[in-house]
């Protein structure tokens, strides 16, 4: 019992920790982007917001491993980031994590801001309201497509599993987590635990996406 615990508590931490962080940098990265189609109609400011936007889709693909290789290698004792000794700690788990859920915070973000009619923004000028203002008028009107894209990423960041066994290791009692224990436990045979853990795994998201879920429906109603 007590490793199961070390093992969910773990869990909850590192994908936690990496959405909150992920959603600090994200959200206003998302919501700038999502803006920027009200600053101008040049060409080649909408050729710039189509390149970017067409990377910020492609990395909300990038596969876990890909990434997992590139954090491994930035954090070896022989890579430019080797001093920093994180590489199989919980910290190198939630660097990686957290480069895969910013592109989608961001992608998610942002097309739920671009999504606001402009009639919205315009009204809200004509009305006198500042530009801090507007922004949050904005902001607000979009909030529900903001909390999707946090469900979104913890979603991903909880079921993860091919990044964090690179740069983590699977190391009993430090860096097992619920998704890396369910593969050994597999392996090795253990089909009860391996059970009992992807029960808990699936409790945590149904609990999670549920609260977030009420939350949202409490929005719409409003």
């Amino acid at each position: 019992m007590e490793e199961i615990l070390n093992i969910t508590f773990l869990s909850l931490r590192v994908s936690g920790t990496s959405v909150i962080i992920g959603s600090l940098i994200g959200i206003p990265i998302g919501a700038f982007l999502g803006l920027k189609q009200f600053r101008g109609k040049m060409t080649l400011i909408r050729l710039i917001d189509v390149m970017i936007k067409s990377i910020v889709n492609t990395f909300m693909g990038l596969p876990p491993v890909i990434v997992g290789l590139v954090v491994y290698l930035l954090l070896a004792p022989t890579g430019p980031l080797g001093w920093l000794n994180l590489l199989y700690t919980p910290s190198a788990m939630i660097l990686t994590q957290l480069i895969e859920v910013i592109p989608i915070i961001i992608g998610i973000t942002m097309s739920s801001v671009s999504s606001i009619e402009k009639t919205i923004r315009e009204r809200a000028l004509s009305l006198g309201a500042t530009q801090w203002q507007t922004l949050f008028l904005v902001l607000r009107e979009a909030k529900i497509g903001i909390l999707t894209s946090i469900i979104t990423a913890f979603g991903a960041a909880i079921s993860e599993v091919g990044g964090i066994i690179i740069t983590g290791g699977n190391i009993r009692w430090l860096t097992r987590t619920l998704t890396t224990a369910i593969i050994v436990e597999t392996e090795l045979g253990n089909f009860s635990m391996a059970l009992t853990l992807g029960a808990i795994l699936l409790t945590i998201a149904f609990v999670i996406n549920l609260s977030l879920t009420i939350v949202q429906l409490k929005w719409v109603r409003r």
